[in-house]
This record gives structure tokens, C-alpha cells and sequence, in this order.
């Protein structure tokens, strides 16, 4: 099987993405894979050296980071017996012997047969509706039934265009459009497009609280890791913490004076941000636990929804726009506090 073409220097825009929650970002190898044995000496090159450094030296043709997988799964021994810190030192002299195994993460990029529901297609593109529960792209925790293992799946062309041509993302629990390129000129284009915000990108958004002020409110506020706990994004001060300049537009759609139902307009793509500038504001999304938001009614998840999606073709330069109607269960919601959507 061929693997994806390399995505080096490839900007990669987050969305509303972030590290999977709960994962602890442990790889694991396959438990049943075939074993190739590497040994080697290490020479007074690499005497006092980092285990991990010393491994990229004497198994140049294997990433580190791959060799650090290894480590982490007992598969190098030294002198006999297994080393798993990557800071172990190296003396001259030492004898190596690395067990190659295929990681979960080196096999994550692999066609599955699974199903999707395609809004549009071309020779292009495609914009496709993600249902709440899928995860965009394999990570730790999640190395299969992915999108991008679906999009393999779908079109052997897509393991020609670096991760399949996903462009951007939503979080496992956010439901709603995306759109992927089918070629590397095409995934470039549209990269830069998001960049330059000449992608249009609207949600839904159901959330706790009685609105206060207009009915439009603009957040404008930096997002960067949460520095009290590294699992959340949150609004950071940049002279103080890294992050990025994070804008979104949020408009009242209805409220009952317990729960508000918004529209939301990004013109920027930072992790989890609709999710972090409506805390900021005190809104929570309903069932967002990450962020302070507990559950009601029959939402099990975070209450957000990919509804629009409109952008310039980067090849025939028509104007395109999608929408796609409420998932169901943020459609029970919506009844369950009679709110209106239209």
C-alpha cells in the first residue's frame, strides 16, 4: 500500500480542531505485525548522546519521531536489556537493537470502506456532511475510521494529495460541512483561500444564557493554549501567553431567556474557537463539558452545527454556496425549548 504524499510546508488550519479530548497521546504498536531487527554499535560519534539522537544516527533512514514510538513501546534494547526513556545516554561501544515495527500511527493512513454523505462533487473537489462523532483525521486515541481513512476509502486519488485533501476541520462532536480538494493544486488554492478568509463559514451554535445587548455582537480576542490546563484552548493575552488573533462574528438567532440559539461567522480558524469566544462571552454551547457548558435536553454533545459554507471554485471560479439543515439531535433540542429556526 503507497503512502500520502508529504505535507511539508503545508499550513495547517486548525478550525475548530483541536487535540482529541481524553487521549492521552500514547501510540501503540501492532501487536500482531511482522518484526524487522536492526542493530547497530554506537561509535565514539555518538558517545553521551540522547538515546533518541543516537537512534536517528545509526537508523538514518527512519524519522525520530518515529524511533521515539519505538522507544516508548520497549522495542529498543541496550546491551540486552530495553531502554524507554528517549534521554537515556549513549556510551561508545553500546550495542543497539531496535525491533521495526509498524506504529498505529504508520498504519493510520490506510482506505476504510465507511460511509458519507457527499453534499457535492467534481473532478475538483467535494463538500462533504460530517455527522457529529467522526473524527476528521487520525490522531492518538484515534488512528482509524477517520474521514481521511474514509476519503481513502472512497478514491484512490486521494492518497496522491497530502491528508487526503482536508483542508480544515471540525471537532469529533461538531457536526456539518467541510470541503476537500482532490488534487494538490487544488488543496493549495483552497489553503490559501481560508487564508486570505475568501472561504465563507457559518454555524449554528446553541447556548446557555439569557442574551444581553444587541442581537450582533463581534469577539474579537486572541485564543491560545489554556495555560491552567493544556486539554483547552482559551482567550489569551498575548504580551503574556502565545496564541493567535481570533475573530468571531456571533448573531441572536432566538432565545427563551434560557438557552440562546446563534448564528456564528468565522473569519479566522484558530482551535476550538466558536467554543472559547462564546465562554469568554459567558454563553457556553450546550453540552460543551470542556468549556463549562453541561448538558440539557436531548444534546449529548456540543451543540454546534457547520450549517453554510460558500467560496469561489479555485478552478472554474463559480460562485458556490451549500447549507445543509440541523443535525437531528440539535433539531430535538430546538423543539425542546421551542426555539425558532428558520
Amino acid at each position: 500500500m503507497s503512502t500520502p504524499v508529504s505535507d511539508e510546508g503545508l499550513p495547517w488550519l486548525d478550525d475548530e480542531s483541536g487535540p482529541p479530548e481524553g487521549s492521552d497521546g500514547a501510540s501503540q504498536l501492532s501487536a500482531e505485525a511482522p518484526v524487522e531487527l536492526r542493530e547497530a554499535t554506537a561509535s565514539a560519534a555518538q558517545h553521551q548522546l540522547r538515546l533518541d539522537k543516537a537512534l536517528a544516527d545509526l537508523v538514518p533512514e527512519f524519522s525520530r519521531s518515529y524511533l521515539q514510538q519505538l522507544l516508548g513501546q520497549g522495542c529498543v534494547r541496550l546491551n540486552g536489556q530495553p531502554v524507554l526513556k528517549p534521554a537515556h545516554k549513549v556510551r561508545a561501544g553500546d550495542h543497539v537493537v531496535v525491533e521495526m515495527r509498524p506504529t498505529q500511527q504508520s498504519q493510520a493512513f490506510r482506505p476504510e470502506h465507511l460511509p458519507l454523505d457527499v453534499v457535492y462533487e467534481d473532478d475538483h473537489l467535494l463538500v462533504v456532511n460530517k455527522p457529529a462523532g467522526l473524527v476528521v483525521h487520525p490522531a492518538p486515541g484515534n488512528w482509524g475510521g477517520t474521514l481521511l481513512n474514509a476519503l481513502l476509502g472512497r478514491d484512490a486519488r486521494a492518497m496522491q494529495v497530502p491528508r487526503a485533501g482536508i483542508v480544515h476541520r471540525l471537532d469529533k462532536d461538531t457536526s456539518g460541512l467541510m470541503v476537500v480538494a482532490r488534487s494538490r493544486a487544488v488543496m493549495d488554492a483552497l489553503v490559501r483561500m481560508i487564508a486570505a478568509r475568501e472561504v465563507s463559514r457559518q454555524y449554528v451554535a446553541l447556548v446557555w444564557g439569557a442574551w444581553s445587548g444587541p442581537v450582533h455582537r463581534s469577539v474579537d480576542a486572541p485564543i491560545g493554549r489554556d495555560p491552567r490546563n493544556r486539554l483547552r484552548m482559551a482567550v489569551v493575552d498575548l504580551a503574556q501567553h502565545p496564541g493567535k488573533q481570533a475573530r468571531t462574528d456571533f448573531d441572536l438567532i432566538d432565545t427563551t431567556g434560557e438557552v440562546c440559539l446563534v448564528r456564528c461567522t468565522l473569519h479566522t480558524g484558530r482551535t476550538h474557537q466558536i467554543r472559547v469566544h462564546m465562554a469568554s462571552i459567558r454563553h457556553a454551547l450546550v453540552a460543551d463539558t470542556l468549556y463549562g457548558g453541561s448538558c440539557g435536553g436531548p444534546m449529548q454533545r456540543q451543540a454546534l452545527h457547520a450549517f453554510r459554507l460558500a467560496f469561489r471554485h479555485p478552478v472554474t471560479d463559480e460562485s458556490m454556496e451549500f447549507r445543509v439543515p440541523l443535525a437531528e439531535d440539535m433539531r430535538l433540542a430546538l423543539d425542546f425549548w421551542g426555539l425558532r429556526y428558520n
